[in-house]
């Protein structure tokens, strides 16, 4: 016998309630977006083959903006990484040894460990096989050798010395290989976490409404189909795949690195994280506008327009996605003097 029916009924309303409360307060109605991408949560992206070093690293930040590693000692990492314009030059395509011009824009350097691979074209594996191209690129820093480079490096003994503390179980530390792993220890601390990844995390207010409604924009038109991930990007996509990417470049892509046709015009996917600040784009670097550059990439690769609503709205979601630079990496290091057996800078 049921003696008080009344509280029985009055106690089953407040359970739904609070049920119905729960469910609310926990329900995600990001969820679905959110599961095309994934938070930055460490200080740096390790290599098994490279292991960073606070010594490491620190060596790294001084070879990266040294420039004497190229043959006329004006051109560092630096010069087409710059960390204070946001890991790149702000220029379409890069000017090196001589002046001459790159064929394809530096993208930006910040985040990029997180890639599959680097180049545009894909053609380096990781970020200390990357480093070793310019250096002795004759489009670029133009080192005659890479015996040459460690003459120049091993002539400053405060080199050699945080060479050997730096690789201090290898017989001979300074070599042009751990020129390369240095830089790239450096590299791998380059990361730029921010709002979008607290947002990620569980902070709903990281973000305001409006940059929500521009995510679900931006997934709901397929623009996330290439841009997902850690770095909202760094795999690999044909360029125009519903119409030709118009450019007067002479780059095709992964097509200059395999020869295959199924590679013409496939190029890496560039990070949009930090997207506002990393202009001009594109692998040409002809497009200085971002949303410009959203209406381009509606057209070439979805097939479509999008409205000047929606374009606003997935501008003010990239907006979102700029994040922090690390602040070792914006304190410009003391490089040390060279001595009377440095070469002596070569512009020829």
């Amino acid at each position: 016998m049921i003696r008080y029916p009344g509280l029985i009924i009055v106690l089953s309303i407040l359970m739904v309630a609070s049920w119905a409360l729960a469910s609310e307060t926990t329900h995600d109605p990001y969820k679905e977006y959110k599961t095309h991408f994934q938070p930055i949560t460490e200080k740096y992206v390790d290599n098994p083959d490279n292991p960073v070093t606070p010594e490491k690293v620190e060596l790294g930040r001084m070879l990266f903006h040294d420039p004497r590693l190229s043959k006329s000692s004006l051109f560092s990492c630096n010069t087409c990484h710059n960390i204070a314009t946001w890991g790149m030059s702000k220029l379409p395509v890069d000017i090196g040894h001589k002046w001459r011009r790159t064929p394809v824009n530096s993208g930006t350097v910040l985040n990029a460990a997180y890639y599959e691979a680097q180049n545009w074209d894909g053609r380096a594996a990781d970020l200390e096989e990357q480093a070793k191209g310019p250096i002795l690129d004759p489009h670029e820093m133009a080192m005659p050798s890479e015996e040459f480079a460690v003459e120049r490096i091993a002539s400053m003994p405060e080199y050699v010395q945080r060479f050997k503390v730096s690789f201090p179980d290898e017989p001979e530390p300074l070599t042009f290989d751990n020129i390369a792993n240095a830089i790239g220890a450096f590299e791998r601390t380059l990361l730029t976490p921010g709002r979008w990844d607290r947002f990620l995390l569980g902070d709903d207010d990281a973000l305001t409404e409006d940059e929500k409604d521009g995510l679900k924009t931006f997934v709901d038109s397929g623009c996330s189909g290439c841009h997902d991930g850690l770095v909202l990007g760094g795999g690999f996509e044909m360029l125009g795949v519903v119409e030709p990417y118009e450019s007067e470049s002479p780059s095709r892509g992964r097509y200059d690195v395999t020869g295959k046709n199924e590679d013409m015009d496939v190029f890496k996917v560039h990070t949009l994280r930090n997207i506002e600040h990393t202009y001009p784009y594109f692998p040409d670097g002809a497009v200085w506008e971002l949303d410009k550059a959203i209406d381009i990439m509606a057209e070439i690769q979805l097939g479509f327009e999008f409205s000047d609503s929606e374009n606003k709205s997935i501008l003010t979601f990239l907006k979102a996605l700029t994040g922090e630079i690390p602040e070792h990496a914006l304190k410009l290091p003391v490089l040390p003097a060279s001595t009377k057996e440095t070469p002596r800078p070569d512009p020829d």
